[in-house]
């Protein structure tokens, strides 16, 4: 009789070490789903606008997205607002871009909700330009509102480059070299369907 007496104290130490583990472990997985569960059923009035609009989009996320200045772009991001977009990559240290400087700063404030206009200095942010034709800077890239290269009408009178890609020839890029002046960049943003 003595030896099963510490062997029910044994069993009995085990299963409550087992019960104790178990409560634990139900704890943090309450813990965990609890504020998940919390987050889908109590949705905060930015993304509920978001869902009413149709758009994933936080209000961050948009104040980011028609912000002037850039460390990165995403086109698909930016893509999704079906909205003309230019996007001036340049440098706060070059002569040409500090001359263009308030041009971007205007047309990005007078076309808010009607283009995306972006600046991305390439001396600070090197890897923001790696996917795009920028030999010289400023260069600005134009896409058309539904994320095609915009194709500039003849009368312009601006010098525009086209990048096409070598195996389809599939035009991929419409750049301008160099910097614009306030009347060239509104020309531009008209022939591309935005009116300030």
């Amino acid at each position: 009789m003595a030896e099963t007496k510490p062997n029910k104290k044994s069993l009995i130490l085990k299963i409550l070490i087992l019960a104790v583990i178990l409560i634990a472990i139900a704890a943090i997985w309450f813990v965990k789903n609890g504020d998940a569960t919390k987050d889908v059923t109590e949705p905060n009035a930015e993304s509920t606008q978001a869902v009413e609009s149709g758009k994933a989009a936080t209000s961050e996320d948009q104040d980011a997205d028609f912000a002037l200045e850039a460390e990165a772009i995403d086109l698909a991001a930016l893509f999704a607002y079906k909205l003309p977009i230019i996007i001036d990559f340049g440098s706060d240290s070059c002569i040409p871009c500090q001359e263009m400087a308030p041009v971007l700063q205007s047309a990005n404030e007078d076309y808010q909700g009607k283009a995306i206009i972006k600046f991305v200095d390439v001396w600070k942010y090197t890897d923001a330009a790696k996917n795009f034709p920028v030999q010289v800077i400023p260069t600005q890239v134009f896409f058309n509102a539904d994320g095609t290269p915009y194709v500039p009408s003849d009368d312009l009178g601006i010098e525009f480059g086209f990048y096409s890609t070598k195996d389809t020839q599939e035009h991929v890029f419409t750049v301008h070299q160099g910097g614009l002046t306030a009347e060239q960049m509104s020309k531009i943003l008209a022939d591309m369907g935005a009116r300030a």
